[in-house]
């Protein structure tokens, strides 16, 4: 039997409305309920535009943290932490970052992303427990709630905040004031959902998107990319490779031919590859070059040009 908890809180947030445009839903039929679940996610892209400009607080707190040899953290409960989990698992194996960049604390432990753990999101205590075991100075600690109040998610930003890191929060609640301990609301109004306090619908999607695009931007910042093309991937077996070679081709118009014996050669380093290819250095100089800069492949061409100058 389902225990009920004894202490009740009413959330005051957009997200627990009821919607007017949907209150005939379960009278509708299959095409009309799809239309208007399809009518209301189309509202959620403009509800992230109108907060891109915190967004990219939050981006350079991450660049400036990682740069500095620091790490992102992300911070959630429910929906919020198991796309939080989503993003944080899938930057290995796109942009080749070491995995301890990007950690992601879930209320309620690996368990709470398959099945709901009872009370773990009114848990301010280990939210702030775990942060403060887990956080240094200099790391960025970005929380998602999409009721803007969860305990587990605001304990740990608090935590975050007095061992000295960045904070920012994504929200769904527009009209809550800063919590204690953040230094960028993010605070996105996607409305009443179809199904009231359903938050797994537009304020999920609103903060799948938000995610996608902050580490995206971030891996951009951080040269893990050149141009649109994902240059940071190793060819670790044959349909990588294949997919190396596709993307030098892209990226410097020559021959298959060139690509593979380049990549070979560069030891299945593809910006190695890459920056040898460009600059016409040989791959010791360029490999050179790329640490010099980071890692960032515009930087190490510029470094071999004015070397050659």
């Amino acid at each position: 039997m389902m225990t009920v908890p004894r202490q009740v809180v009413h959330v005051d947030s957009p997200t627990e409305k009821r919607n007017p445009r949907t209150t005939d839903i379960d009278l509708m039929p299959t095409m009309a309920i799809l239309g208007a679940i399809n009518a209301e996610d189309r509202r959620v892209p403009d509800a992230v535009a109108a907060v891109l400009p915190q967004l990219a607080r939050a981006v350079d707190y991450a660049v400036e943290a990682l740069r500095s040899g620091h790490r992102v953290h992300y911070v959630g409960a429910g929906t919020s932490g198991r796309l939080a989990t989503l993003d944080a698992a899938e930057l290995v194996p796109t942009f080749n970052v070491p995995e301890d960049w990007f950690i992601a604390h879930h209320a309620g432990g690996p368990r709470a992303l398959r099945h709901a753990v009872e009370n773990a999101e009114d848990d301010k205590e280990t939210g702030a427990a775990e942060l403060s075991e887990a956080v240094e100075p200099g790391d960025f600690v970005l929380g998602l709630t999409a009721s803007g109040r969860t305990p587990y998610v605001l304990g740990a930003l608090e935590a975050s905040n007095r061992k000295g890191a960045h904070t920012a929060l994504v929200s769904g609640n527009p009209a809550a004031a800063i919590p204690a301990g953040v230094d960028v609301l993010i605070a996105v109004d996607t409305g009443p959902e179809v199904i009231a306090g359903s938050t797994r619908m537009k304020a999920g999607t609103a903060q799948k998107i938000i995610l996608t695009a902050f580490s995206t931007a971030t891996m951009i910042k951080l040269g893990r990319t050149y141009s649109n093309l994902m240059v940071s991937v190793r060819a670790t077996n044959a349909k990588l490779r294949g997919r190396t070679i596709r993307i030098l081709q892209e990226a410097t118009g020559m021959t298959m031919a060139d690509c593979s014996d380049a990549l070979t050669e560069s030891g299945g380093d593809l910006k190695t590859a890459l920056v040898h290819l460009l600059s016409g250095q040989d791959v010791r100089a360029s490999a050179e070059a790329l640490e010099a800069s980071g890692g960032h492949v515009r930087k190490a061409l510029d470094r071999l040009r004015v070397r050659a100058s």
